[in-house]
């Protein structure tokens, strides 16, 4: 089905239903990445439908990566397969690379690239331009990589050669950066250390892992011993967290509702929602199951038990940095939300605190916007209205899950951004509620 640059939301009593979400995207990059550092043919099954991943595998082929997609089995994302040439073994690209709209690829990749000896320039779209990305180019510069870049903005032109461990502290608590120069350790001799004040998402410590690579973590640092080589292996990826928020959030915001997330990822650094949503007053039971890879996954049922107010700080908020723009709208349907200490959300695709609530104000919300967060108060029905999801995948599904509780129709404008992560969302909206095509 083509991608909808707007969507029509209908109100909704309840949403119900089990669904299998589309697989993780933070761990498809990652397990692409990986394979490609490493030795032998990897198979990776349930890739990410989105586009952010497919960007990922555009650049790889790119540096010369024997990359194959085929169809996965139903239900379940495509398997790709990955002939992996060691590390430090990719090739100089004849072109600039594209990572299109994903952050993770070009700051990750910015660490692969950091420990190879060639130049090569990683751009993307217009969002993606201008997005900062001098918190990868300081410890990478600092490890021995050069950089040239608009102000710290993309295009980023990377030049590598033989990097020097390091040990450094993460100024604010990020997986992105903090993968990026694990990633580039992984390549250069010694010890490399990442420190955090917060402990951020381990996806990438745990493939590393199951690739062959020393890793060690203790606390809120982690280190890599580099030069390890990486072996071939077969990986199933679980159904991404950020994407089943939208449908727990719904259940938990609409009387009557409850939703069945299957084989869904269950990494302790990205549950934190689930024990807000229960703090909010959703009844949520979860079954960890067993699953291949270094991933826990399993199921998780979530009802609706009542609205309560919620107040999410900045301790909490790198555990739930992607879902605060679902947690906003499930608030919508007549609960609270106090959020600070998330700054961070203003460079992600969007200034998510600012068009976050323009969106939900638009809809008929009350609504503050806060140097650092946000506070929504629930006391009345949305009106509905047309909102703006700013190019930003996130904010097109949240203001469409808030839609949900409003008295009339909704209009969400640049519907199409879901496809940067979750292709079928509107079409999985309207098995859960019922609507018609």
């Amino acid at each position: 089905m083509p991608a909808l640059s707007e969507a029509v939301i209908h109100p909704a009593t309840r949403v119900r239903g089990a669904i299998r979400v589309p697989g993780d995207k933070s761990i498809s990059h990652r397990y692409a990445l990986l394979a490609s550092l490493a030795r032998g043919r990897s198979t990776i099954r349930n890739y990410s439908t989105g586009a952010d991943c497919a960007s990922t595998l555009a650049c790889l082929r790119a540096l010369g990566v024997e990359i194959e997609v085929a169809r996965g089995d139903e239900g379940r994302g495509p398997t790709v397969r990955i002939l992996g040439h060691g590390l430090r073994g990719l090739h100089r690209p004849s072109g600039a690379l594209d990572a299109g709209n994903s952050g993770t690829t070009m700051r990750l990749l910015s660490g692969v690239l950091a420990a190879h000896g060639f130049t090569a320039v990683i751009t993307g779209d217009e969002s993606l331009r201008r997005r900062p990305m001098g918190r990868v180019i300081e410890p990478l510069t600092g490890m021995g990589a050069r950089f040239a870049s608009d102000g710290g903005r993309p295009p980023l032109t990377v030049t590598g050669g033989d990097l020097r461990a390091i040990d450094y502290t993460v100024p604010v608590p990020s997986a992105q950066v903090k993968s990026a120069i694990l990633l580039a350790g992984l390549q250069t001799p010694g010890e490399t250390t990442v420190r955090e004040a917060v402990s951020t998402r381990d996806h990438t410590e745990l493939a590393l892992r199951v690739f062959g690579g020393s890793v060690t973590a203790g606390g809120t640092a982690v280190s890599v011993r580099g030069g390890t080589p990486l072996h071939a292996v077969e990986l199933d990826v679980p159904g991404d967290i950020s994407s089943a928020t939208f449908w727990a959030v719904s259940a938990a915001a609409l009387p009557g509702s409850e939703v069945e997330l299957t084989d869904v990822g269950l990494n302790p650094t990205r549950t934190a929602l689930f024990d807000v949503l229960a703090r909010a007053g959703a009844i949520v039971e979860s079954t960890l199951e067993s699953g291949s890879g270094a991933e826990p996954r399993g199921r998780v049922r979530i009802r609706h038990g009542g609205l309560r107010p919620l107040t999410i700080g900045p301790d909490e908020v790198p555990g739930l940095i992607d879902e605060l723009p679902a947690l906003a709208a499930m608030a919508t349907h007549g609960g609270e939300i106090h959020v600070t200490g998330a700054a961070e959300l203003r460079v992600k695709e969007s200034d998510r605190i600012s068009a976050l609530a323009a969106g939900l104000m638009a809809l008929g919300a009350d609504v503050t916007e806060l140097p650092d967060g946000f506070h929504v108060r629930g006391r009345r029905p949305l009106t509905g209205g047309t909102a703006h999801a700013a190019h930003d995948h996130r904010l097109a599904m949240a203001f469409a899950v808030a839609a949900l509780g409003a008295r009339g129709p909704s209009l969400v404008t640049g519907a199409d951004a879901v496809a940067v992560s979750y292709p079928g969302f509107f079409e999985t909206l309207a098995a859960l509620t019922g609507a018609d095509g």
